[in-house]
């Protein structure tokens, strides 16, 4: 594939600015937009440059999709291109999950809410089987690395296996592969050309100098909330307890928001007490309903447990201070990894044995995607009703449908798909048709 010219930093910004508000659909369909424009529309790097980004953000603990938009901001225009990108993929989040929280805090009215997470899951599973498509074609080139896929969905969604010893598997599988059956696991014809048109970074961007130097100026800015609040409210106080837990989070927690919500949530509501189970539905209802990624569920269990357990602030003051500071502490060791880990991944990427390990892993990945994506369509297309059975929802399917059809042959824009998506869930839930609260 022939990319285009080298956006300037301007243009860039404008697009990430842009993608920080239509970044629906959870981790998969985040992937699926920033692949779509990224490397289908703007040509801006090549697929096998994404894949290989992808592939080393897989294995970060914290939200994949924003630290693939990092990474790709990092490419672009180095250590300006990627804070500018990961800050303004979650900045409209942390704007408007705040809003909504404060709305359902005060109010507790959600109807509208639902009504656009009922319209844009059709869109978002659309959106999903179309990457899973794309991606796939080009990342399953053999029989073994299509067998590697399947046995991947198998594991994770039959077997139950964590998410972290797929990928590590996946991993080991493609690195021997590439020694005893190098055609098995051949990387991409593509692999050492694909960043032709990218500058060449700066070889002092791969020194150790340079990799202390950020390292340490990120566990400055990670911590010091976090002192401050123990400092000034006391090591029991919700804003140091829940700074010192979701920093902890973002560290064990491989596998992106999929694998950090049930132990946030078993942490929050049975040892903490921030928040209650229905409350931690409630909270993902809105993450999922809102742009950026998943993971933002933990900014609205930061505002409820503050608010809840605010001491002596006010509890709308406290509430704030829990969402910014569970938001911090969430996103800052997400740039250390990118930020440090990057350039010399990059170094890296013609090694022909990495670049079978992580094929593999693209593959294994592509087998978790079809799970998401499976899970993702029984709920949208056959949800439960009250009585626990199944219902086959034909407007669901239809707007499915008709989102797939306009992406697949691209007469449609990916926000233009997901906005009028949402208008339809608005209107069937005005209507009196749609789920009506979550």
């Amino acid at each position: 594939m022939n990319s285009a010219a080298q956006p300037t930093f301007r243009e860039a910004l404008a697009f990430w600015f842009k993608l920080g508000w239509i970044s629906f659909g959870g981790p998969a369909g985040q992937i699926a937009i920033l692949h779509e424009e990224v490397v289908q529309r703007r040509r801006w790097i090549a697929e096998p440059q994404f894949a290989h980004a992808l592939n080393f953000c897989m294995l970060l603990p914290g939200p994949e999709a924003q630290q693939l938009t990092t990474y790709v901001g990092w490419l672009l225009h180095g250590m300006k291109g990627g804070l500018a990108a990961g800050v303004l993929f979650v900045l409209p989040s942390i704007a408007i999950l705040l809003g909504l929280s404060w709305v359902y805090v005060a109010h507790g009215d959600l109807a509208w809410v639902a009504g656009l997470f009922d319209g844009l899951q059709p869109a978002v599973l659309a959106l999903i089987a179309v990457a899973l498509v794309r991606i796939g074609s080009r990342s399953l080139r053999t029989p073994a690395l299509a067998a590697l896929a399947l046995a991947g969905w198998a594991a994770f969604a039959l077997l139950e296996v964590p998410f972290p010893l797929v990928v590590l598997a996946a991993a080991l599988i493609g690195g021997l592969g590439a020694r005893a059956a190098p055609s098995w696991f051949a990387p991409a014809k593509l692999h050492v050309a694909a960043d032709a048109s990218l500058p060449e970074r700066d070889a002092s961007e791969r020194s150790w100098r340079r990799a202390l130097r950020v390292t340490l100026v990120c566990l400055v800015l990670w911590w010091t909330p976090v002192a401050l609040a123990a400092a000034l409210l006391g090591p029991e106080h919700a804003l140091t307890r829940q700074g010192l837990f979701f920093s902890q989070a973002a560290v064990v927690t491989f596998g992106g928001a999929y694998a950090v919500l049930p132990y946030v949530a078993e942490q929050a509501v049975s040892t903490y007490g921030w928040l209650t189970p229905a409350e931690m539905l409630d909270g993902l209802g809105l993450a999922e309903s809102t742009p950026g990624p998943l993971i933002m569920v933990l900014q609205f269990v930061g505002y409820v447990g503050a608010w809840r357990h605010a001491g002596p602030l006010d509890p709308w003051l406290s509430a704030v201070l829990g969402a910014l500071v569970t938001t911090w502490v969430t996103f800052v060791p997400c740039f250390l990894w990118v930020l440090v880990g990057a350039p010399f991944v990059e170094r890296l990427r013609g090694v022909k044995a990495l670049a079978s390990a992580l094929g593999a892993i693209t593959a294994a990945v592509t087998g978790l995607l079809l799970d998401l994506g499976i899970g993702l369509g029984r709920a949208v297309l056959a949800p439960e009703t009250s009585s626990g059975l199944r219902q086959f929802d034909l407007l669901a399917f239809a707007v499915a449908t008709l989102a797939a059809g306009l992406l697949f042959t691209r007469r449609a824009s990916v926000p233009a798909v997901l906005v009028g998506a949402a208008g339809l869930g608005v209107l069937r839930v005005w209507l009196g048709h749609g789920s009506g609260a979550l």
